[in-house]
């Protein structure tokens, strides 16, 4: 699985507008072939902020995400709004079976 965060603090003046491409990106996502979850958080300390959390199947449907033609039209409308270029992340990950009942 991989694991995408990222986040992008618009100008204040263009949040509303940073705020609806990126809700019509999450749920356009979602529907893409390969995800598993696609969200945006508005920070709770920084009111111009919002930070995105993603769970793709794996490096084949990233790529793909990555070269929908609404995906990198997302990302310049969105760093268009930016007070500071946007941030991400991109992780390996293996989901753990943990008991949070089991002590060590």
């Amino acid at each position: 699985m991989i694991i995408v965060t990222g986040s992008i603090v618009a100008l204040p003046e263009r949040f509303d507008e940073l705020l609806g491409l990126s809700l019509a990106h999450v749920q356009r996502s979602r529907a893409e072939p390969g995800c598993i979850a696609h969200a945006a958080y508005h920070d709770a300390e920084d009111p111009n902020r919002l930070v995105f959390v993603e769970q793709w199947a794996d490096r084949e449907a990233l790529l793909a995400h990555f070269a929908v033609p609404a995906s990198r039209a997302f990302i310049k409308a969105a760093s268009a709004c930016a007070a500071v270029p946007p941030a991400m992340a991109l992780f390996q990950a293996e989901p753990l079976n943990f008991d949070p009942a089991l002590k060590a």
